[in-house]
């Protein structure tokens, strides 16, 4: 899907001196408050703003005020994997 907005251009100039790539501005935007409301997984987000690794969608969430969905059971497992790692 392709989304287009139009913005007149006295508000556009007035937007490009705080965000100088508006377009990514708005995608960021809206990627980050789809995190927020649990429609996209952090692997959606590297996925849709091409970031190379995870610690760079970290720090994209971090930047954009979006906590990390990290739960309890997040935690167990990477406690069982941790500890498969240091075993193995």
């Amino acid at each position: 899907m392709e989304i287009s907005i139009t913005v007149p251009d006295d508000i556009a100039q007035q937007l490009r001196g705080q965000w100088r790539d508006l377009p990514r501005h708005a995608l960021e935007t809206l990627v980050a408050d789809a995190y927020r409301h649990g429609l996209l997984t952090s692997g959606q987000v590297r996925e849709w703003l091409n970031l190379p690794s995870r610690l760079e969608v970290d720090a994209f969430l971090k930047r954009a005020d979006a906590s990390l969905h990290y739960t309890a059971e997040d935690l167990d497992e990477d406690s069982r994997t941790l500890e498969e790692l240091l075993a193995g």
